[in-house]
């Protein structure tokens, strides 16, 4: 239950079946129980794919606090927005390769475009 309120996770009962809740629901589920024991290292993948707004910015909250908390965060995303607004450093790959490696703070988003596309950026 103390879950349940910490994560403000919307259920009819603590007993109520993960799969019968929303997308965003199951997501602070997953979250709620993949930190409760304060981890060191976290992948999130695609974390808010397919979450309504308000969904979106509880699971973007919950990644932060994680963070300031000490845990490093490896994300990984096709949202570009998402990428920038939560990572430190940024890393674009293309057909399987790391092709661009940058600080978040000095990245160049037509720059980022390009290496996603496989098209060489010039120096």
């Amino acid at each position: 239950m103390k879950l349940v309120d910490e994560y403000k996770i919307s259920t009819p009962t603590v007993d109520t079946p993960v799969r019968m809740l929303s997308g965003g629901n199951l997501q602070k589920v997953i979250l709620a129980r993949e930190t409760a024991e304060q981890p060191q290292l976290m992948i999130a993948v695609h974390p808010t794919r397919g979450l309504d707004i308000g969904a979106t910015e509880a699971v973007h909250k919950l990644l932060v606090e994680q963070r300031d908390a000490g845990a490093a965060i490896l994300l990984i995303s096709e949202d570009l927005d998402e990428l920038l607004s939560l990572s430190d450093r940024l890393m674009v790959m293309y057909e399987g390769r790391i092709v661009g490696d940058m600080e978040t703070e000095s990245s160049d988003i037509e720059k980022i475009g390009l290496m996603m596309a496989g098209v060489k950026a010039k120096s």
